[in-house]
């Protein structure tokens, strides 16, 4: 476990600077905001590219900048959005992989904040698909050398599936910033599954260590079968605590909220949820307006942009990822140590 007095943290100053060497970092469009943010973290301009569209919905990018010879880095997100789907994004991701290493790229790293179908990782049912090792197979084919995820949905799962480097990030940094500006209370962190408990430990661990008070854990059951959620059993010593349930993304909002009426009933004072990815699909904003969540705490990897105005919105809080998506790109381009942004 990191140790607190090593802790990276989001208010640290980027580590080293980066030189103008060959490091090349590129963003996508659909990520370009991200992108900037990252690249003005580093103190250097993201490298040009072109994006064009065809008529018939095919397209190409290419690097306008030379790559020849250079530590290449391309950021996006592959969330699903009204512009593209989360596999339009994945094939120009691809294309683009590809371009680099034609245009002479001595390595390329895939910065992917949010990697669409990490959630598809196992055999649930006969003859299901294991899609993330074939998305994982599509990266290795274009010549990615690496690639980097933040709080991807299995960790063990996303490293096995990959044969080239593969590094999850982890928002526990971020999260631990942010809780060390609550009230000096009673915390308890909450994972909302069984398959989140390394998670919420990790977390509840370091902050822990930072706070320099015990921290309770909890976790609610939750079982999923064909769509349908179930599972009552709920353990944790949450009397009279604020709970901060950890999760790695939010898609309908009712596993959390699951988890939220949990702890409440156990008699806990306060529940925020801290959650990295905020898809927020059908029904979410409904769901998350319960009382039972009082805030909501998440990174910007995914715009909230299919949240509506309303009580759930208001609850957001977004947190930064640039400064530690920014960290782990000068790391990986001096060949530095990652262990101190928490990743194990």
């Amino acid at each position: 476990m990191t140790q607190a007095a090593s802790l990276w943290s989001p208010s640290d100053t980027l580590s080293r600077a980066v030189p103008n060497t060959l490091l090349r970092l590129f963003a996508l469009e659909a990520s370009g905001d991200l992108g900037r943010a990252i690249a003005h973290a580093l103190g250097r301009p993201l490298a040009a590219h072109e994006e064009r569209e065809f008529e018939d919905g095919e397209h190409k990018t290419r690097p306008l900048d030379p790559v020849g010879g250079a530590d290449v880095y391309v950021v996006h997100s592959l969330y699903g959005g009204q512009a593209q789907s989360g596999n339009d994004k994945l094939c120009r991701l691809l294309f683009f992989i590809g371009a680099l290493k034609d245009a002479g790229a001595a390595r390329v790293t895939a910065v992917v904040p949010y990697l669409c179908y990490a959630r598809k990782d196992r055999r649930t049912k006969p003859n299901d698909p294991v899609t993330t090792q074939y998305v994982a197979r599509m990266f290795e084919a274009v010549g990615a050398d690496a690639i980097v995820t933040l709080e991807v949905h299995n960790p063990a799962a996303f490293e096995n599936a990959f044969r080239c480097r593969a590094v999850t990030l982890t928002t526990t940094p971020l999260f631990v910033d942010f809780a060390r500006t609550l009230p000096d209370e009673r915390l308890c962190v909450v994972s909302p599954d069984p398959g989140g408990m390394k998670r919420a430990e990790l977390l509840r661990e370091v902050l822990e260590s930072v706070v320099g008070r015990p921290v309770g854990k909890g976790l609610a059951d939750k079982h999923r079968s064909t769509g349908v959620v179930s599972g009552d059993l709920f353990v944790g010593d949450v009397g009279d605590a604020t709970v901060l349930i950890v999760d790695d993304l939010i898609s309908t909002g009712h596993t959390l909220l699951r988890a939220a009426h949990a702890a409440r009933r156990a008699g806990a004072r306060r529940v925020l949820a801290l959650v990295t990815h905020g898809l927020f699909m059908a029904g979410s904003g409904e769901a998350l307006a319960d009382p039972a969540i009082e805030q909501i705490v998440l990174t910007d990897t995914v715009p909230a942009s299919r949240l509506g105005p309303g009580a759930a919105r208001d609850k957001l809080h977004i947190l930064r990822s640039a400064p530690l998506l920014a960290e782990a790109v000068s790391r990986l381009h001096d060949g530095r140590a990652l262990t101190d942004l928490a990743v194990f």
